[in-house]
């Protein structure tokens, strides 16, 4: 056998032995559960307290917004395309004067589908959309992650209002689908 034979059939056998392949399959489980969770930080009450002027014929002065709470939530649905919402409400509507609350775009460490703002809503004792479109999707926690909110205190009616000392006001979020 002439040696260049040799060499082109150990060359053929060697490649086809170095590029033989076998593959093989196996089953994986995954299991994503459906979360729906959220929560307003930090934990703690907000203080809104009109002050008397100091000057009759003066207005109350209104208390300054606050910025202080930040919405957070972890979302996974369970239908395709399916999107959930926050609303808000509150537990009792103080005459001559509304609550207001804004929500602002997402911003922070999170990702995914993240809600849409809806704009500054007058709360009621009946849930007001104040975040839709929410997707797949994780804010972040704590503060500076999700959506910051910007609630206020207004007077509608001068005529509405009486005196009131530490009136409890409990504004209630609830994320649906």
């Amino acid at each position: 056998m002439n040696i260049a034979k040799f060499i082109f059939l150990s060359s053929c056998l060697l490649t086809h032995s170095i590029f033989s392949q076998t593959t093989g399959s196996r089953t994986i489980t995954l299991t994503l559960p459906v979360v729906t969770q959220m929560d307003v930080e930090p934990a703690g009450s907000i203080i809104l307290n009109f002050t008397a002027p100091t000057e009759a014929g003066n207005p109350v002065i209104v208390p300054l917004v606050n910025t202080t709470k930040w919405i957070n939530y972890t979302s996974a649905i369970a239908l395709s395309g399916a999107t959930r919402r926050i609303a808000a409400s509150i537990s009792q509507i103080i005459p001559g004067t509304d609550i207001r609350i804004q929500a602002a775009a997402a911003s922070g460490s999170g990702g995914g589908a993240l809600g849409l703002p809806s704009g500054q809503v007058v709360l009621t004792t009946t849930g007001q959309t104040i975040i839709s479109g929410i997707g797949g999707a994780f804010t972040g926690n704590g503060t500076n992650n999700g959506h910051q909110l910007t609630i206020s205190l207004t007077i509608n009616s001068y005529a509405d209002l009486t005196s009131r000392s530490n009136t409890p006001i409990v504004i209630t979020y609830t994320i649906t689908e």
